[in-house]
């Protein structure tokens, strides 16, 4: 039992900080920014499609009706809905958006596969936009930091100030975007 506490009250110790040999290198660091970037660039990426769908540029517009949601355990759910479409009054049996209820029926755009349906309008916008609002996020304070890695003292307190600007308008497009998307 000593022992315990003995390794508990080691965690809380000032350990020395790392010495200049201890930095990953400058492969490792230009690696380490390189993989930054990807991620801080992958959600616009993954987002091009949805906000295609949302603001109509692709698919085809009507009205979806969720006719079932069926619980996949952990807070996550399978929604079915049945989608109407404008041109030809057609009905189409299409997976809706897991954040559905059922009964709820919206505007939407059925994707040109045909098999699920996209929120479209300011709801559908906001929603396909949080991705890309945490892309923003993800990048805010890179501008600091590479002038940390490459060492310029000049220009930092603005890149930190730009930083936190950008994480704070990240923090609020997701929030926006997660409401969107439940209401």
């Amino acid at each position: 039992m000593n022992d315990v506490f003995d390794n508990l009250a080691d965690a809380f110790q000032p350990v020395p900080s790392p010495g200049p040999g201890r930095s990953p290198g400058p492969v490792g660091m230009a690696i380490l920014m390189i993989l930054w970037v990807v991620l801080g660039v992958a959600p616009f990426v993954f987002a091009v499609e949805d906000l295609k769908l949302a603001t109509g540029r692709t698919g085809s517009p009507g009205t979806l009706t969720v006719v079932s949601c069926a619980s996949l355990g952990k807070g996550r759910y399978d929604c079915r809905g049945s989608f109407v479409l404008d041109r030809t009054g057609e009905t189409v049996a299409v997976a809706a958006s897991p954040d559905s209820t059922v009964g709820d029926v919206r505007r939407a755009q059925l994707t040109p596969e045909g098999d699920r349906a996209v929120p479209a309008g300011t709801s559908g916008v906001l929603a396909a936009l949080t991705l890309p609002f945490l892309g923003v996020g993800v990048l805010g304070f890179l501008p600091y930091v590479l002038l940390h890695v490459f060492r310029v003292r000049r220009g930092r307190r603005p890149a930190l100030m730009a930083g936190c600007l950008l994480t704070a308008v990240s923090l609020a497009g997701i929030v926006v975007g997660v409401v969107a998307a439940y209401s």
